[in-house]
């Protein structure tokens, strides 16, 4: 499904399973649609069954309403009764989770799984799995960390069997290991009104990202910590199942209120090793004042409100948390800007289009992970 200029909002492409039950079939689209319309039931139906309309999904065997009562009965969604006697459909917690995994394998489904659920570093010696690699003995080593075949092996090669086997400290050999670290990740991202601007949804892909970052650090990394924030004219914390939900509102984008949300999420954790991920798409174009109201300035960059950005750049790098922007926009004048934050951060930033926005984020997560323990 691809965004378009047209009336409905939507392209849509003949959706070939053939190996799948119309139910299956009809379940993918509807997940897909949900994540579009932000959890509204109704409307990702009524879009659903136009597509079945044109496509002839159902038959007379199994019909749209057939899918739509197996979808209450599979636990897919539930139904309450309204004060006025109206019922209204929602999204179960079952369909919530199905819809992280689904955005986890669309963005990252081509990695190879992993074991245990750890980040490695790059440092090896006392740690507490194995790289495959091997080196000699030293003292302090445990025996749990001992090779026994290679070993023996060392033992047969150096001193022969000639005479009676004999095996010295010089033939010990022990599993290379390598430390394993913990990361707390804040992912930022923008819901002002320009990430719907100009007949471009931004947002879906930004929902999609968060979705499967959530499920690939608790099901992957399950030590590491992710939390995840939307900013506006205000900040606010999300919980992981509001994600589905998320949508823009009429907002300014206060990316200062965004960043000091983040760092005093990141104060709270132990570990060493945190970072922020800001997905974002326009210009700071608002601050919250002291008195509670809000200074605004969409025309072009303001420069007061551009220095605390600058300056909250800074704060971060004090407190050794790195910053990375991914933004989804191109105009001269905001790449100089995020150029400006980044140096300021020593972060990174990344300029990229909707499409290569998951793995662009994987990617960076997996190689932040990747820092040095100090021993």
């Amino acid at each position: 499904m691809e965004k378009s200029n047209t009336n409905s909002g939507f392209v849509f492409k003949k959706y070939e399973a053939p190996n799948s039950s119309i139910f299956d079939q009809l379940l993918e689209i509807f997940k897909e649609l949900i994540t579009h319309t932000s959890g509204d039931v109704d409307e990702a139906l009524d879009w659903l069954q136009q597509l079945d309309n044109e496509y002839n999904i159902t038959t007379k065997e199994y019909t749209f309403e057939d899918f739509v009562n197996e979808l209450k009965q599979k636990g897919y969604l539930k139904e309450e009764i309204e004060p006025d006697g109206n019922s209204n459909l929602s999204i179960t917690a079952k369909t919530e989770r199905e819809i992280r995994q689904r955005a986890l394998n669309q963005i990252f489904g081509k990695l190879r799984k992993s074991g245990a659920g750890n980040h490695k570093t790059s440092k090896t010696g006392v740690g507490d799995e194995k790289t495959g690699e091997f080196r000699n003995y030293q003292f302090g080593d445990s025996f749990e960390q001992v090779s026994v075949t290679e070993s023996l092996r060392n033992a047969q090669i150096n001193n022969g069997i000639a005479d009676g086997f004999k095996l010295t400290e010089d033939d010990l050999v022990v599993n290379e290991t390598s430390h394993k670290s913990q990361m707390s990740t804040v992912l930022m991202i923008d819901i002002s009104h320009s990430m719907i601007l100009y007949g471009e949804d931004r947002i879906t892909p930004a929902k999609k990202v968060a979705m499967a970052l959530a499920e690939l650090i608790t099901t992957r990394y399950p030590k590491d910590t992710l939390e995840i924030i939307v900013f506006g004219n205000d900040s606010w914390k999300i919980d992981i199942q509001d994600l589905p939900y998320l949508n823009v509102g009429p907002y300014h984008t206060n990316t200062v209120a965004g960043l000091q949300l983040a760092m005093d999420l990141l104060r709270r954790k132990r570990n060493t090793n945190k970072q922020i991920f800001m997905i974002t798409d326009g210009k700071p174009s608002c601050l919250r004042l002291p008195d509670g109201n809000y200074y605004k300035n969409s025309n072009g960059l303001d420069q007061h409100i551009v220095n605390k950005c600058y300056g909250m750049a800074q704060q971060a790098r004090k407190l050794h948390i790195p910053i990375t922007t991914f933004m989804i926009a191109r105009d001269s004048y905001l790449m100089e800007f995020v150029e400006k934050f980044t140096k300021a951060n020593q972060g990174k930033a990344f300029y990229t289009g909707l499409k290569g926005l998951g793995e662009m984020i994987f990617e960076d997560y997996e190689q932040n992970r990747k820092k040095r323990i100090k021993g």
